[in-house]
């Protein structure tokens, strides 16, 4: 029994250190991220079970994935792919502005994805399927790969959570808002951004037509991340606002993955709505308060330090 399966990419992050730029880095520091194998990170560190499969390229990025993964507690399914290498991001923090990220994905081994790579009885067990709008953008056979994963999953009556996750710059074979559509029709749980929410459910004028939109596609659980705003859900007919946790902002990247990885663990705990919202909102902000993409991912420990603004000194 696994409580959370997740399917996607996951890349070599490569970055200088904080507030250098990659042309005058002395040096650079070699990690891992992808939005799903972080949200395996997250899940497993608030204790609940999480598995994460995915392609990887027969080099020593695809080992250090495997390695990072395994070493959080991530049960990993990797199919290697002696054809093609592992993808890499590429990060810089600047002083002033957003961080930015630039991806070198064409061709890897992650966006060879294909339908064969998932076993007819992979979710056996599985308490819930999470995808995001990253991984079937990447190709055609990703795609394929992903509707596959939803069809094993209707048939093992396994629900199914879904990210939008929207990147701007990544090329696609397909019309994005269309594709998002058509999984979080599939979908239990859908999770998105307000600007993300906006592909799912054109011409809405608020956050609460977002949401019945989101309902209205078929999610029985509709969440909006909203940042700094913190968040508004409709689960189950019941409406939700949670404000954010204010921290010291050190890098916003990864903290919606935490968010989500906080919402799915409480889930599988059988937690209730609210609760689910306060650690997904918890984990967010938690995440925000250091660099990397999964390295924020907070443990249960860390919640109850943020929720009661203790000492930031234990003796």
């Amino acid at each position: 029994m696994v409580d959370v399966v997740t399917l996607g990419e996951s890349l070599g992050l490569v970055q200088p250190t904080p507030q250098e730029s990659v042309e005058l880095a002395v040096s650079l520091r070699l990690g891992i991220g992808g939005a799903e194998s972080n949200v395996a990170i997250g899940v497993s560190r608030l204790g609940a079970s999480a598995e994460w499969l995915g392609r990887i390229g027969d080099d020593d990025v695809g080992k250090r994935i495997r390695r990072e993964l395994r070493a959080e507690g991530v049960r990993v399914t990797a199919i290697v792919d002696d054809g093609a290498p592992t993808a890499l991001m590429l990060k810089e923090h600047h002083p002033v502005g957003p961080s930015r990220v630039r991806y070198y994905r064409a061709g890897s081994a992650g966006s060879r994805l294909a339908p064969d790579d998932l076993p007819g009885d992979w979710l056996a067990g599985a308490g819930l399927l999470h995808l995001t709008g990253i991984t079937p953008s990447l190709s055609p056979s990703a795609d394929a790969a992903v509707q596959r994963a939803l069809d094993l999953a209707e048939a093992a009556g396994v629900p199914v959570s879904f990210d939008v996750n929207h990147r701007a710059t990544l090329r696609r074979h397909c019309d994005a808002a269309e594709l998002y559509r058509s999984i979080a029709r599939r979908a239990r749980v859908v999770f998105a951004g307000d600007d993300e929410a906006r592909l799912l459910v054109p011409g809405a004028h608020d956050e609460d037509e977002l949401l019945d939109g989101m309902r209205d596609l078929g999610a029985r659980e509709a969440v909006l991340k909203l940042g700094e705003r913190g968040c508004r859900a409709l689960i189950d007919g019941g409406r939700h606002a949670l404000p954010a946790t204010p921290v010291a902002v050190v890098d916003t990247v990864g903290a919606g993955d935490a968010f989500v990885a906080g919402y799915l663990a409480e889930r599988a705990r059988g937690s209730s709505p609210q609760t689910r919202l306060e650690t997904a909102v918890l984990c967010g902000a938690f995440a925000c308060t250091s660099p990397g993409d999964w390295e924020g991912a907070a443990r249960r420990h860390d919640l109850r330090s943020l929720a009661a603004g203790s000492d930031p000194v234990i003796r």
